[in-house]
C-alpha cells in the first residue's frame, strides 16, 4: 500500500466516521439534568459495539451476536472482524485463524504469533504440519469472544504476539439465572440446510444459594459434506463435534469479596477416512482416521474487597490438553500419517489491578507474574520436548483527567526449552535458555465533542519453539528470538444526537505498520530472510436510531512484502507477502420492530487478489422473540448465507466456500 493510498483511505475513513454506522450504550439527556439527574440509559440496536474508549484495536463479540450468527466454529464467528481471515472454514479442523497476516498459513494451522485463550488457559497455537487449527470447540459454550489485533494490547497475555489475541470466556450460571436462587435452562435446536447440519445445545444453570452456582452445557454438531455455489459437493467437509462445559463458582467472605471458580471444557471431533492434509486435501498424503480432543481445566481465585481500590486480585491455574490420534487408512506412507500428537500446557497466572492517584495522575496498574510449562509428545512431524517459561508484566493506565490517557506496558519473559528425544541433529536432554524484555506505550486524547485520537508503538519477541530442534541449524534457531515493532495511529468518534436527537454514531479507524526481523519460522531456510514489512488500515463504524434502524460496517485494507537475500550473496530484493488478509468491506443494514423482530441484510465485498477474483456475498438474518407467557425466552432465528448461491473462494482458502445455506434455530429458556 502506498502512502498516497493510505491518505485516501484516511479521507474516506473520516467521511465514514461522519456517516458512520452500530451502537453502544448511550446516555439520553433529560430535562431534569440541571437538578443532578444524569440521564436514562439507552441500549443501542447494533449487533456489535465499536470499542471507541481504548487505543487498543479490539473487537468484542457478545452472547447475542454469537447466537444470531449461528457460526459452526469460532473461526467462522470471528471472520467478520477487520484484519481477520480464515484459511478455509466449514470444518472444525480444516480452518485456521489468520490475523494481520500471521497465524494460519496453509501449511500450519496456527503459530504463537496468534494467541488463543479459553478462560485464561492457553490453547490451539501449536505448529502441526497440515493439520489445521486445534481450536476444536463450539461457539455455544461462550458468553463473549474478544479479538485484540496486533501487539499493543497483548503484553498481559503472552510474548511474540504479532497477529493478535483471541480470548474466549465461557458462559456462567448467573447468565441464565440472573443471579437469582433457582434453576434455569436453555435448549437450542438448529439446522443448516446446505450441509444437513444438526445442532443441539443444552445449558442448565443452578444457584442453590446466592453465593453458589453451577453450570452444565452439552452441545453436539453433526454435518455432511457441503455443496459450493456450483452445486458440487465439496468432499471431506463432513464432521461430528461434541462439546462439554462444567463450571462452578463459590463466593464467600465479607460482601462476597472472594470467589473460587472451577471450569472444565472438553470438545471432541471424530473424522473417518479424511485427507491427512486438513487444508487442501492433498491426495499425496493419503487419508487417515483422526480423533481430536481438546480439554482445559481452570481454577480461579478472585479477591476484590469493597472499599479497597488497591486490591483486585486473581490467581488462575489452568491446564490444557490437546490430543490428536491418527491412523492411516490409504495412500503412500510418509511416516507422518500415523503420528499421534499431544501437547499439555500448565499455567499459573497471578495478577492484581490497583487504582490509585500519584503526582496528580490517576493510575490503573495491572501487574502480575506467570509460570508456564508445555510438554509435547514426540511425533514424526513434530519433535517432542518441554518449554518452560517465567514472565512478569505490568500495564499502567495513566489518566491525566484532561482527556489524555497514556498507557505504558512491559513484559519480561525467560524460557528454558528442552528436547525430549534424539532428533536428526540433537540429543535428548539438550537445553536452551532465552530471555527478552518487551513492551510498548499507547496514548489517547479525547476531545469534548466525541472525537478522540490515539497512537502506539510496541515491541515484542517470539521465542524458539520445540519444532525447531529438528533442523540442522538448530543452534541458531533455538537461541534466536523473532523480533517485531508495530506502530499504530488512529481516531475514533462516539456521540449521541448526530443526525437526530435520539441516534448514536460510533466509528474507529486504525492505521498500523509492523516490521519483523530475525525471522526463524521458515525453519532451515531462515537465512534467506532479512525482514518482513506489513501495514494496513482497519475501520469499524456503526449507527443506531431509537426507531430500531441500525447499520454496522467494518473494512480492512492491508499489504506486505519480504526483503530477502539472493542466494549466496548479500544482495537484497523485495517479494510480495501473500499471507495477508484480502481487502474487504462488510456492511449490515437492520431494523428492530417492537423489540421482538430483528431483520438485517449483510453484505461482504472482497477485492480481487492476484489470481483470486473479487466477489460479493449477501446474507439475510431474522430473529423473532416468541411470547409464550410461561417461558423466560423463546426465540426463532432464521438466516440465509450466500443468498444468491455465489461460487467463490477467498484468498488463503484452498477449497470453495459453501453455496446458499439456510440456517434455522429455535431457543427456549426457562
Amino acid at each position: 500500500m502506498q502512502i498516497k493510498d493510505m491518505r485516501g483511505v484516511l479521507l474516506c475513513s473520516a467521511s465514514a466516521m461522519a456517516l458512520a454506522l452500530s451502537a453502544p450504550v448511550a446516555k439520553a439527556q433529560d430535562a431534569s439534568e440541571e437538578d443532578g439527574f444524569l440521564g436514562l440509559l439507552v441500549l443501542g440496536n447494533n449487533k456489535r459495539e465499536v470499542q471507541t474508549d481504548t487505543a487498543a484495536p479490539e473487537t468484542v463479540i457478545n452472547a447475542e451476536e454469537i447466537q444470531d450468527r449461528q457460526a459452526s466454529s469460532i473461526a467462522e464467528l470471528i471472520d467478520t472482524v477487520p484484519g481477520v481471515a480464515l484459511v478455509n472454514s466449514g470444518t472444525p479442523t480444516g480452518a485456521g485463524i489468520n490475523i494481520r497476516g500471521h497465524g494460519a498459513d496453509g501449511t500450519y494451522g496456527a503459530n504463537q504469533k496468534v494467541q488463543i485463550q479459553i478462560d485464561g488457559a492457553s490453547v490451539g497455537s501449536e505448529e502441526l504440519y497440515r493439520i489445521g487449527t486445534q481450536l476444536t470447540t463450539d461457539p455455544e459454550l461462550y458468553r463473549e469472544v474478544s479479538v485484540i489485533r496486533g501487539t499493543v494490547g497483548s503484553f498481559e497475555y503472552g510474548s511474540g504476539v504479532i497477529g493478535g489475541v483471541v480470548r474466549l470466556d465461557t458462559i456462567n450460571a448467573s447468565d441464565l439465572t440472573d443471579g437469582q436462587v433457582g434453576l434455569s435452562g436453555r435448549q437450542t435446536l438448529g439446522y443448516h440446510g446446505n450441509s444437513n447440519a444438526r445442532i443441539s445445545s443444552t445449558i442448565l444453570g443452578w444457584q442453590p444459594t446466592e453465593n453458589l452456582e453451577f453450570l452444565f452445557n452439552y452441545t453436539r454438531r453433526e454435518q455432511d459434506d457441503y455443496t459450493d455455489g456450483n452445486g458440487d459437493v465439496v468432499s471431506d467437509t463432513a464432521s461430528e463435534v461434541s462439546s462439554l462445559l462444567l463450571k462452578g463458582k463459590y463466593s464467600f467472605g465479607d460482601n462476597a469479596a472472594q470467589s473460587l471458580t472451577l471450569s472444565f471444557n472438553e470438545s471432541t471431533s471424530d473424522e473417518k477416512d479424511v485427507p491427512y492434509d486438513a487444508f487442501a486435501g492433498n491426495a499425496a498424503f493419503g487419508n487417515v482416521d483422526r480423533l481430536t480432543e481438546t480439554k482445559s481445566a481452570v481454577l480461579e481465585y478472585a479477591y476484590n474487597p469493597l472499599g479497597n481500590d488497591l486490591v483486585d486480585l486473581t490467581a488462575t491455574l489452568s491446564y490444557a490438553d490437546q490430543y490428536i490420534e491418527q491412523e492411516q487408512v490409504s495412500g503412500t506412507p510418509f511416516g507422518i500419517q500415523d503420528a499421534d500428537h499431544r501437547y499439555e500446557t500448565t499455567k499459573l497466572t497471578v495478577k492484581n489491578s490497583a487504582l490509585f492517584q500519584a503526582f496528580g495522575v490517576k493510575h490503573t496498574l495491572r501487574a502480575g507474574a506467570e509460570i508456564l510449562r508445555k510438554e509435547r509428545l514426540n511425533a514424526a512431524s513434530a519433535p517432542g520436548g518441554t518449554d518452560q517459561r517465567l514472565a512478569l508484566f505490568a500495564i499502567d493506565e495513566l489518566d491525566f483527567d484532561n482527556g489524555l490517557t497514556v498507557t505504558p506496558a512491559l513484559r519480561y519473559e525467560r524460557q528454558e526449552i528442552e528436547a525430549s528425544t534424539d532428533g536428526n541433529n540433537i540429543r535428548a536432554g539438550e537445553t536452551f535458555n532465552n530471555s527478552a524484555l518487551m513492551g510498548g506505550i499507547s496514548a489517547r486524547y479525547a476531545f469534548q465533542n466525541g472525537f478522540a485520537v490515539f497512537g502506539s508503538v510496541a515491541y515484542t519477541a517470539g521465542f524458539p519453539i520445540i519444532d525447531d530442534v529438528d533442523y540442522a541449524d538448530y543452534p541458531t534457531l533455538m537461541t534466536q528470538t523473532e523480533k517485531a515493532v508495530t506502530h499504530e495511529i488512529g481516531a475514533s468518534f462516539d456521540r449521541v444526537g448526530v443526525f437526530a436527537s435520539d441516534d448514536v454514531v460510533m466509528a474507529k479507524v486504525n492505521l498500523w505498520q509492523t516490521r519483523l526481523w530475525d525471522y526463524t519460522s521458515s525453519g532451515s531456510s531462515f537465512a534467506e530472510f532479512d525482514r518482513q514489512d506489513t501495514k494496513g488500515v482497519e475501520i469499524e463504524a456503526s449507527y443506531s436510531h431509537m426507531s430500531g434502524f441500525y447499520v454496522d460496517m467494518n473494512a480492512n485494507i492491508s499489504s506486505g512484502h519480504w526483503t530477502k537475500f539472493r542466494s549466496g550473496t548479500n544482495e537484497r530484493y523485495r517479494e510480495r507477502y501473500d499471507g495477508m488478509p484480502p481487502t474487504n468491506l462488510a456492511l449490515t443494514l437492520g431494523k428492530k420492530f417492537n423489540e421482538q423482530l430483528d431483520v438485517s441484510w449483510e453484505g461482504a465485498f472482497f477485492k480481487r487478489f492476484e489470481d483470486t477474483p473479487g466477489f460479493a456475498v449477501h446474507n439475510l438474518r431474522a430473529s423473532y422473540d416468541i411470547d409464550t407467557g410461561f417461558l423466560k425466552e423463546a426465540k426463532l432465528r432464521v438466516g440465509v448465507d450466500n443468498l444468491f448461491d455465489k461460487q467463490y473462494q477467498t484468498h488463503l482458502a484452498t477449497r470453495p466456500a459453501p453455496g446458499r445455506n439456510i440456517k434455522v434455530s429455535l431457543t427456549a429458556a426457562f
